[in-house]
């Protein structure tokens, strides 16, 4: 007779049953993400050179002669952002531009082992600025890339010369985002996380992040065409972004005392409806807190103000770049 499964047993085992597809389906996830990454940096090899600081790969894009600007980018993003967005074209008609992928972003690895805080990042763009020979430049910061921007400011004045901040977060705020991104950021889970759920969600939520971050306008052509997507669903690159965000709050809180002491030349320059940070209890004021800081308020453009309007936010850092 053939043996029938009671009722109970069934029961008993279908734990187990759902904890070894779930298993089988975490590793498929991240058999998948790691083909796409592959994919990813076979479709999209490096734009720009490469500078080592102790022992780490600094990926930089560079174009044009003049005097030095550094771009440094935000969250998520590479240098591909300012290639794309015509903001590095615009700045090297009279201008050396280098644009840096920060660690974990782009073709800079993220090495383990160190907390890399918006200071730490600072330290090592002003390593490969020394070793490329670019004494003193205007460093350009976007979105979380304020951050380090202005910790070059603070930490290291004698190697920089003026400031230009783009939709900065420069106070802490309480964001419920921040907090998620630090799960996900945490090690372990994190690297669970990013190798297997990121990627896939990421692929689904892209295009509405797309729509919120340029809300009210709409991402241009050119940045829908032409970014290297595949390469920012990277779980390495997932992961950096997820820390970088949980560790926002807190940065801001470390540096935001310090900010009455810069005394450079400095342009804030953000957009009135920003949807990813609320730019009223930022941008204006740090300019409350910096009289000497010239401001630009873009009226109904939102966080990509170099993208919306490239013109205008490279005529801001020009204007920088004529007062030094």
């Amino acid at each position: 007779m053939a043996n029938v499964r009671k009722p109970e047993d069934i029961a008993r085992n279908r734990p187990a049953t759902w904890l070894a597809v779930g298993v089988a389906a975490l590793a498929g996830a991240a058999v998948f993400n790691r083909w796409s990454a592959a994919r990813a940096e076979r479709d999209h090899p490096p734009i720009g050179a490469f500078v080592e600081i102790d022992g780490t790969p600094v990926h930089y894009f560079q174009r044009g002669t003049g005097p030095a600007i550094v771009l440094i980018h935000g969250s998520a993003s590479l240098v591909d952002d300012f290639v794309v967005s015509g903001l590095v074209d615009l700045l090297a008609e009279h201008h050396r531009v280098i644009a840096f992928d920060r660690p974990g972003y782009g073709y800079t690895p993220r090495p383990r082992g160190i907390e890399w805080t918006p200071g730490r990042q600072a330290s090592l763009l002003v390593a490969a600025c020394a070793q490329l020979g670019i004494d003193r430049p205007l460093v350009v910061g976007h979105s979380w890339g304020t951050l380090p921007a202005l910790a070059w400011a603070l930490d290291y004045p004698q190697a920089i010369s003026g400031l230009a901040l783009l939709s900065g977060y420069y106070f802490p705020t309480g964001r419920p985002d921040a907090v998620m991104a630090a799960i996900a950021g945490a090690p372990g889970i994190g690297d669970i996380v990013a190798n297997t759920v990121a990627p896939l969600q990421t692929r689904v939520t892209g295009p509405i992040g797309n729509k919120m971050i340029f809300s009210p306008t709409d991402p241009t052509d050119a940045f829908l065409a032409e970014m290297p997507f595949a390469l920012m669903l990277r779980p390495s690159q997932l992961r950096a972004t997820a820390i970088d965000s949980g560790q926002m709050p807190a940065s801001a809180a470390r540096q935001a005392p310090r900010y009455g002491a810069l005394d450079l030349p400095m342009a804030i320059i953000w957009g009135d409806g920003d949807k990813l940070v609320k730019q009223e209890d930022q941008s204006p004021v740090l300019a409350e807190q910096i009289p000497k800081a010239v401001t630009t308020r873009m009226e109904g453009v939102g966080h990509m103000v170099h993208h919306t309007d490239p013109t205008r936010v490279a005529a801001a850092i020009l204007a920088v770049a004529d007062r030094l």
